[in-house]
């Protein structure tokens, strides 16, 4: 644009009346201090004796239910990896034999489903507590322990 077609905001010999320029500065300090972020000051839902309402989606299940869901979950999709990789490495070779893709293949998932079922079995040490009645005694000694040499050696001093 040349300077005879600019726009009149343009042009420094424009003279603004007093609201005029108020309302054009309070424009300009509302586009530059916009919130970045929103506070929703609305009060969260009553908390009552309501019962829960099932969502969408998976039903409610047990946590016993939801653990054994996912674990089949993640075999059923460990088996479809490990099958489809067998199937293209048997077309892309045209020669690899099925009981040796059978073997390499099935190992891995074998050994994940068999480990999966020993951690399912292993649990946390339950929480022993000892009632003891009568008298007790505290040994409160210190043992001082040094061990040294290639052959270990070791003494305790108190």
């Amino acid at each position: 644009m040349h300077a005879e077609h600019a726009p009149d905001t343009a042009r420094s010999d424009v003279r603004m009346s007093e609201d005029v320029a108020a309302a054009e500065a309070r424009r300009i300090i509302d586009r530059a201090y916009r919130p970045t972020a929103y506070r929703d000051t609305t009060p969260p839902p009553a908390y009552g004796p309501t019962p829960p309402v099932a969502q969408p989606g998976r039903p409610p299940m047990s946590q016993g239910a939801t653990d054994a869901s996912v674990l089949m979950l993640a075999g059923g999709t460990a088996t479809a990896m490990v099958g489809g990789t067998a199937a293209v490495l048997m077309y892309v070779s045209q020669f690899a034999d099925p009981i040796v893709c059978g073997l390499v293949f099935g190992a891995p998932t074998a050994l994940v489903l068999a480990l999966a079922r020993l951690a399912t079995r292993a649990k946390p040490a339950p929480d022993v507590h000892h009632h003891y009645e009568g008298p007790v005694h505290q040994d409160r000694r210190t043992v001082h322990t040094r061990t040294t040499g290639v052959w270990a050696k070791t003494n305790n001093h108190q």
